[in-house]
């Protein structure tokens, strides 16, 4: 077996927040909302971005993408405490806000083996492509932290129009990164990284693909989308990206 493509999910796998998203919620909120209690922001956020995935999926709807994360603050600043009727005011101050800051290094940062690791795997002849359940913004944050170059190809499910752990999206990936190859791929040829035990693991197991589920050791994995008494059994786990290298290697030797 040789692996000649490695998939990455973007956010907790390549990219993580500057600070805590509900602490940067916070700040944005507080010239119009006052401080909310960091807490009730934090799992108000966590509940909000679950229901509005769940209603519209893919950043579907009428709304386009602000209006869908419109609707994500709108829930989180209310669920946390806030007075609806000051959040329904300013929103349209809050939003915009909100979406420059996520759009660029103000809100990201990569972690300290995204680089490198993408360097070597490509010192290596293997293709890499992002994996993403996101909007464009990530795109403008790929390329403001100077990544983008490093990806053969980056599949955003806003612009493909579906989501992990839809077999779909991985299976475009494949077809998007054989457009160079000289040689045939199938989707055993590859493996996808990400932090999301559903819709990354399983998802790309279901496709067909290898998969490895990130899990950082320390407060580097605090971001990562961790259930309450996950199952992991049999499932592949890498603690950082130099294990998907090392995991690579002992698959061609």
């Amino acid at each position: 077996m040789t692996i000649r493509l490695v998939t990455f999910d973007a956010l907790h796998t390549l990219v993580t927040p500057r600070l805590p998203i509900y602490v940067q919620y916070s700040q944005t909120f507080a010239p119009y909302l006052g401080v909310l209690e960091p807490e009730m922001l934090k799992q108000s956020f966590k509940v909000a971005l679950t229901q509005v995935q769940k209603e519209n999926p893919a950043y579907q709807g009428d709304s386009g993408v602000e209006g869908w994360w419109s609707e994500v603050i709108k829930r989180t600043a209310i669920g946390a405490g806030a007075n609806p009727q000051a959040v329904d005011t300013s929103l349209p101050q809050i939003v915009p806000s909100l979406m420059e800051r996520f759009s660029s290094r103000q809100g990201y940062k990569l972690f300290h083996d995204s680089l490198p690791v993408l360097r070597r795997l490509h010192q290596m002849n293997i293709r890499t492509a992002l994996v993403s359940n996101t909007d464009t913004r990530m795109l403008s944050v790929l390329k403001d932290l100077e990544i983008a170059p490093y990806l053969d190809s980056i599949l955003l499910s806003e612009v493909v129009g579906t989501e992990k752990p839809d077999a779909k999206i991985f299976r475009l990936a494949l077809a998007f990164s054989m457009q160079s190859e000289l040689v045939p791929m199938e989707m055993q040829d590859s493996v996808h990284v990400g932090d999301e035990l559903e819709s990354d693991y399983h998802g790309a197991r279901a496709a067909g693909m290898y998969a490895l589920l990130l899990r950082r050791a320390g407060p580097e994995g605090d971001g990562e989308r961790k259930e309450e008494g996950e199952n992991l059994r049999g499932v592949q786990v890498v603690n950082d990206l130099w294990g998907v290298v090392k995991w690579v290697e002992q698959q061609t030797t």
